[in-house]
């Protein structure tokens, strides 16, 4: 608990000053006040995250974190567990929708191994911080001990921290792990106090009788564990998953660096969600890059308060919404840097 406090101390209000600033820059450019809309929006909130006035984007990180679940055991997910490892490969080798994105966007792709339910072979790419083989069945007692949810959300913040180290400027949240809808789906429930009907979804494509299943375990995980909203990290070791948590750390630790952190869909959110009760203050340096065609996603960017930059019907996950948030980032931050003023374009302005 040390570590996380440490971070959370470290985590300031964003900056005012350069917000205003940046908008004094937005509206002496060569267009119409307000006339780029929620990319003037973007770029604001991104140089008040860094504290700078001409920020770069140069190195954009996107964390994609693995884990299974114990509560596929109850028929809760359309894809057996064994796919997480398969789609962990998939990663590796640059096949997958996260890679094909990450590269459109000039972003590198950290792969974590932090609960695979299999030792997977050895990568030097892979970065290994299993925490267990998965969680365990939240349906029939705690997803993890209160211990291991710590060990998590420190072992995102490492995650963080160590990647820091080589530069990072725009950082995007990723996951993997079949059953995390469901965790996710809990961890919603309990924060927000919506009905369960309201925010659980068809995950990976269930049929009218497969949700109604999940919607009942869901049901059951909670009525039997308890969690206490009051207590984020409870919440995490009653009905959470390894890759939200250590998700949680993650958006802790840029928060604390002054980096901002694009959130991709559901299971993203969850770990915002979680954040967000950990320290409110991380919202500032959160961006919701969509809103997930997953209906409790919404209800997360509603109780957060975020508002979520396109809805493209996304449910994929891998950090796949936050790529394409964070290209929106980079064009936002390509506007305010390298777009003429009115000055100095010799442009006449509007007349007063």
């Amino acid at each position: 608990m040390d570590r996380i406090r440490k971070v959370v101390a470290n985590i300031s209000e964003i900056d005012p000053v350069i917000i205003k600033k940046t908008q004094e820059r937005l509206d002496n450019l060569t267009k119409p006040l307000g006339s780029l809309g929620r990319l003037e929006e973007l770029a604001r909130k991104i140089c008040g995250i860094t504290g700078k006035e001409n920020p770069s984007l140069r190195n954009k990180v996107i964390f994609t974190l693995a884990s299974d679940h114990g509560v596929t055991e109850e028929g809760v997910s359309a894809y057996p567990k064994e796919v997480t490892a398969q789609m962990v490969y998939n990663f590796l080798s640059g096949g997958a929708g996260i890679n094909v994105l990450a590269n459109h966007v000039g972003a590198r792709v950290v792969v974590v191994d932090i609960g695979v339910a299999s030792d997977l072979k050895p990568d030097p790419r892979l970065v290994v911080k299993k925490i267990n083989y998965g969680t365990k069945n939240m349906a029939k007692g705690p997803a993890m001990t209160r211990d291991e949810a710590i060990k998590a959300i420190c072992a995102g913040i490492e995650i963080f921290e160590d990647e820091f180290k080589a530069g990072i400027d725009i950082a995007g949240t990723g996951d993997m792990g079949i059953g995390n809808t469901t965790a996710s789906s809990a961890i919603t429930a309990v924060f927000t106090k919506k009905p369960i009907e309201e925010i659980t979804g068809r995950g990976t494509g269930l049929d009218d009788k497969g949700l109604k299943n999940k919607i009942d375990i869901i049901r059951k995980s909670i009525s039997l564990n308890k969690p206490d909203s009051s207590d984020p990290i409870d919440v995490l070791s009653k009905v959470g998953g390894f890759e939200i948590a250590g998700l949680a750390g993650i958006i802790l630790a840029a928060a604390s660096k002054r980096v901002p952190v694009v959130l991709d869909g559901f299971i993203s959110g969850a770990a915002a969600l979680a954040a967000f009760h950990i320290e409110p203050k991380v919202k500032d340096y959160m961006i919701a890059a969509h809103c997930s065609v997953e209906s409790g996603h919404k209800v997360i960017l509603e109780h957060i308060g975020l508002k979520p930059l396109f809805d493209l019907d996304l449910r994929l996950g891998e950090g796949t919404g936050g790529a394409l948030g964070i290209g929106l980032a980079d064009a936002a931050i390509k506007i305010l840097t390298e777009m003429a003023t009115f000055k100095s374009a010799n442009v006449s302005e509007k007349k007063k």
